[in-house]
C-alpha cells in the first residue's frame, strides 16, 4: 500500500466536523472549586491564555520591559506568554525563548530556510550576554533541534516577535501553543513516507491533527499539557510509549475488507512520575482521528485533575481510572464508532536515522546528520536547507528527529557525494561515534528558569571526549546518553542507556569551600543506567546519587570496560546493565579513580516550579 499520502484533509476532518458540540455525559465532574484551584488555573480562568497573542502585538508596539509588562497584566502573564511559544529566558531578563511547532518534524526546505535566517537575525545575544561570543562553543544566533521535533530560539526580544510572526506566516510556520496547557506539536517517524519499514505515510493525519488542536480554544485550556504522536512506521519512531497519545500502525479487517489504521497507547510520560503508556482495545481509521483524538482531550478537560499541578498530566488520570475505565469514558464522547483492536504491526522502536538510508523510491536516498543535543548555528541549518533544494529533487525535506538530530531527503544517489561535501555535513556527521549519535541534552540552567546544572556544553564535549577515551564493541553503534539539567525529564534520561539528573552536590572536601558554612558545592547528577523503548521497555534505574560531575566519565569508563569483557552474544549496553545487579554497578563504578560516591544532594531549594517540558 502507497500510504495516505494523497488523502486529502477534507476527508480527514469529515468526522470532526460536528465535535464542537459536546454531550451531556453521565460522568460525574464538578471541576476544582476557586479554593482549590491551583494558581495557573486561577491564571486561566482570568484571562484565556490566547488571549495574550493579540496583547504581544501591543506589547511589541508599546516596546514593553518584562517589568512594564508585569505591571500592565500580572504575574500570571509570564504562564499565559507560554501558549505564546514564549518562555521568559530564565535569569537574562528582557529576553525569551522561542519555540517552532513542526508537526512530525517535517519542514519543505523553503521553511527550514526560514527558521535558520530567522535565527541568524533575531537569535542574538546583546554584548552584555557576550554577544558573539555568548557560548564557547556555538558561539551566537544558533537554535535547537528538541526531543519533540520542535525548534527553539534564545534571546527573542517581545518587539521583535510579530516581525517573526509575519515572516513565519508567509511560509505556513507558528509557535502558538509550542508551550502551555493544550496540545503540543505531534510527533511522527521522520522518515514517514520514505522507508520500506512503514506500513502507510501517516503525516497527512499529523497534519489534520495538528491544525484541528492549534488555535482552537475549546481544547487550549486542558488541565496540563496534551503530547501525542501518530506514526505509520513499524518502529515506533514517534516514541507511543512515553506520551499521552500514541498511535501506531494496525490493520484489520471490517465488512470483509482489509483497512490499515491506528491501534492507542494512553496515559505514558516522563518527569518525577514516569510511566509507560498503556493500550486502549480500538482502532482507528485514519479519516476517524482527529475525532478520535478530540474524544481524549475532552475526556481528560473534563476529568482531569486542576488542582494538585504535580498530578494533572493525562498519566495520573489514566492510572487513577485504569485503562478500560479510561477507554469506556472514551468511547462516550466520541462521534465515530471504534472497532475493537485488529493485527499490530509494530515491531519495536528504533529512534534514530542517522546515516545514508535508502528511499523506497528508486534511485533516492536520506540522509540522517548528527547534531550533538540538537544545538546548531541558525546559519548552517538554512545552508542545510538549500543543500536540500541544490542536491535534492523538488519532493526533498527537512526533518527533524525526536533524538535532536535532523535528515535531508529525496536525494538522487549521483548527489549525495557533494552533499555529503558540504561544510555543515561535515560538522554534522552522517557517521559519528556512538556517544556522540546518542547525546541528547535539554537546555539546562544556560537559559531555563529550573535548570540546576549546564547541560549543552557539558554533553557536546563529554560525548567527543568517550568516542574518543572508550574502544566499544563494533556492532555498538550507539550508545543513549540523554543529561536533564532538573528532574522534570525534558531530555527523556529514564528511556537512555544511560541517564543523568542534574543536582548541586556537597562533595567532602574542606579545601574547596564554596559557601560561609563550610560546604563544597559543586555541579553533579544522579546517574541512571538502563533504560530503553520497544518490545524491552524499561525505565532504567537511579543506580548512584549525587555523583559529581568531574567523576561522571571515569565511572563510564570503568562501566564499559567491564561491559566489554562480560557482554554475551551482541548484548546491548542497556541490557547489560539490567542483568547485573545495581550494586555490582555501583562497585564497578566505584574502581573509578574519582569521587563517584563522595557526595551529598545539596537542598538549594531550587529556582522555582517546575520545568515546563518541550
Amino acid at each position: 500500500m502507497d500510504g495516505y499520502r494523497g488523502l486529502g484533509i477534507e476527508r480527514v476532518f469529515t468526522h470532526a466536523l460536528g465535535a464542537r458540540t459536546i454531550r451531556r455525559i453521565s460522568d460525574v465532574f464538578t471541576g476544582p472549586t476557586e479554593d482549590s484551584m491551583n494558581t495557573v488555573e486561577e491564571y486561566k480562568q482570568n484571562k484565556h491564555p490566547l488571549d495574550v497573542v493579540e496583547d504581544v502585538k501591543e506589547y511589541a508596539e508599546e516596546g514593553l520591559s518584562f517589568e512594564e509588562i508585569e505591571e500592565r497584566a500580572g504575574g500570571g502573564e509570564w504562564e499565559r506568554l507560554k501558549w505564546a511559544g514564549m518562555y521568559s529566558h530564565g535569569r537574562k531578563g528582557d529576553y525569551f525563548m522561542m519555540r517552532t511547532k513542526v508537526p512530525g518534524g517535517y519542514l519543505s526546505p523553503e521553511q527550514a530556510e526560514v527558521i535558520g535566517e530567522v535565527a541568524e537575525e533575531y537569535a542574538v545575544a546583546p554584548e552584555e550576554f557576550g554577544g558573539e561570543e555568548q557560548n564557547d562553543i556555538w558561539g551566537d544566533a544558533f537554535m535547537d533541534i528538541t526531543t519533540r521535533q520542535d525548534i527553539q530560539k534564545h534571546w527573542i526580544r517581545v518587539e521583535d516577535v510579530p516581525d517573526i510572526w509575519e515572516t513565519y506566516g508567509e511560509v505556513d510556520l507558528t509557535t502558538i501553543q509550542g508551550c502551555g496547557d493544550g496540545a503540543r506539536n505531534v510527533l511522527g517517524c521522520p522518515a514517514a513516507g520514505l522507508d520500506d519499514h512503514e506500513c502507510f505515510d501517516a503525516q497527512p493525519v499529523i497534519d489534520a491533527v495538528s491544525d484541528y488542536f492549534t488555535g482552537n480554544r475549546e481544547y487550549a485550556n486542558l488541565p496540563r499539557k496534551f503530547k501525542m504522536t501518530i506514526t505509520g512506521c513499524k518502529h515506533d519512531c514517534g516514541q507511543s510509549q512515553i506520551n499521552d497519545v500514541g498511535l501506531t500502525p494496525a490493520r484489520k479487517e471490517i465488512d470483509g475488507e482489509q483497512h490499515y489504521g491506528f491501534h492507542c497507547k494512553v496515559g505514558g510520560g516522563l518527569s518525577d512520575g514516569p510511566r509507560m503508556a498503556t493500550e486502549m482495545d480500538v482502532f482507528v481509521l485514519p479519516e476517524h482521528a482527529v475525532e478520535f483524538c478530540r474524544a481524549i482531550a475532552q475526556t481528560f478537560k473534563e476529568l482531569g485533575d486542576r488542582n494538585n499541578r504535580g498530578v494533572c498530566r493525562m498519566r495520573y488520570l489514566v492510572q487513577q481510572l485504569g485503562t478500560e475505565e479510561f477507554e469506556a469514558a472514551v468511547r462516550r464522547r466520541c462521534e465515530v464508532d471504534l472497532p475493537e483492536q485488529g493485527v499490530d504491526l509494530t515491531e519495536g522502536y528504533t529512534g534514530d536515522h542517522v546515516g545514508v538510508h535508502d528511499q523506497k523510491q528508486d534511485g533516492l536516498k536520506y540522509v540522517g546528520f548528527n547534531v550533538i543535543t540538537g544545538r546548531m548555528g541558525g546559519d548552517e541549518f538554512a545552508e542545510a536547507a538549500r543543500a536540500a533544494k541544490e542536491y535534492g529533487t523538488d519532493e526533498a525535506s527537512i526533518r527533524l528527529a525526536t533524538d535532536q538530530n535532523f535528515l535531508i531527503t529525496h536525494i538522487p544517489e549521483e548527489n549525495l557525494g557533494e552533499l555529503l561535501n558540504e561544510p555543515f555535513a561535515r560538522k554534522y556527521e552522517h557517521d559519528p561515534g556512538p556517544f556522540s549519535r546518542g547525546a541528547v541534552g535539554c537546555t539546562g540552567s544556560e537559559f531555563c528558569n529550573y535548570g540546576i546544572i549546564e547541560t549543552k556544553n557539558r554533553v557536546y564535549r563529554w560525548a567527543k571526549a568517550l568516542d574518543r577515551r572508550i574502544d566499544t564493541p563494533d556492532d555498538l553503534d550507539v550508545v543513549r546518553m540523554h543529561m536533564s539539567g532538573c528532574s522534570a525529564s525534558c531530555a527523556q534520561p529514564q528511556i537512555a542507556d544511560i541517564g543523568f539528573r542534574g543536582e548541586t552536590v556537597n562533595v567532602d572536601d574542606p579545601e574547596g569551600t564554596t559557601n560561609e558554612e563550610g560546604d563544597n558545592i559543586v555541579e553533579g547528577m544522579d546517574f541512571g543506567l538502563g533504560g530503553a523503548l520497544g518490545s524491552d521497555n524499561e525505565f532504567l534505574d537511579w543506580v548512584e546519587n549525587a555523583v559529581p560531575a568531574s567523576a561522571v566519565i571515569p565511572a563510564l569508563e570503568e562501566l564499559f570496560a567491564a561491559y566489554s569483557d562480560e557482554r554475551e552474544d551482541e548484548e546491548r549496553f542497556y541490557d547489560w546493565c539490567r542483568r547485573v545487579d545495581n550494586d555490582r554497578l555501583r562497585s564497578v563504578m566505584r574502581r573509578a579513580d574519582a569521587n563517584v560516591a563522595g557526595g551529598t544532594a545539596h537542598e538549594t531549594g531550587g529556582r522555582g516550579g517546575r520545568a515546563d517540558s518541550d
